[in-house]
């Protein structure tokens, strides 16, 4: 029985280790989602709409602030004016309501501008953080199925990592594969040097004028 026991043991830890040992060995490719993403068409069309709406935004801005400084000059010459000894008491009164009012009308404009720069900006980086999300995601599956392809079982960010073997780089393939479907006019997006390249998760700032630093 004893001798049973022990040969049942021995063949089950045979089984295991066979079992260990017929496990393929991982074959792992990396990619450089950073230098994909920046190198992506959709990049540069996606960084040149945003650089027409920005203008369109700072246009907007500038007008709002030029007719503040407008009404600002109205308002020192109302102020003149009351503080004018040759006016009379009426005319004084007159100025004194009529600066009041463009000074109630300064502050409303002001605000209105605060409150247009504050909306531009959420609407900027909520359109900067969806479009990032959309490309990730699609730069990560097409990865995806081409190391799929080479027979890989893992797929490594390349920005992730202290060393891999060039060998096993799969973003050139990647990134022509991209450019299938590149439209016709289309140019490719500047290279960004590895030591400067943002990383996949960096958000772009956009500035307007007057927005603190």
């Amino acid at each position: 029985m004893k001798t049973s026991l022990r040969t049942l043991l021995a063949l089950a830890a045979f089984s295991v280790t066979s079992l260990a040992f017929a496990q393929p060995a991982p074959k792992i490719f990396v990619v450089d989602m950073a230098k994909v993403f920046d190198g992506h068409y959709k990049t540069e069309e996606q960084q040149n709409k945003l650089k027409s709406d920005e203008k369109k935004a700072v246009e907007e801005l500038e007008r709002l602030d030029k007719e503040i400084r407008t009404m600002a000059d109205k308002f020192k010459e109302q102020k003149d004016q009351v503080e004018n000894p040759a006016l009379t008491a009426d005319a004084r009164d007159r100025a004194k309501t009529d600066a009041q009012k463009t000074l109630d009308e300064i502050q409303q404009k002001q605000q209105e501008g605060q409150q247009f720069r504050a909306n531009a900006q959420r609407t900027f980086q909520q359109r900067i953080g969806n479009f990032r999300a959309v490309l990730i995601e699609e730069i990560s599956k097409l990865a995806t199925d081409i190391a799929k392809k080479k027979g890989g079982t893992v797929l490594m960010d390349k920005g992730s990592l202290v060393y891999s073997d060039p060998a096993y780089d799969i973003t050139d393939e990647v990134m022509a594969e991209i450019n299938k479907s590149r439209p016709a006019g289309s140019t490719a997006a500047p290279a960004t040097s590895s030591s400067t390249a943002p990383k996949a998760g960096d958000t772009p700032t956009v500035t307007f004028p007057g927005a603190k630093k």
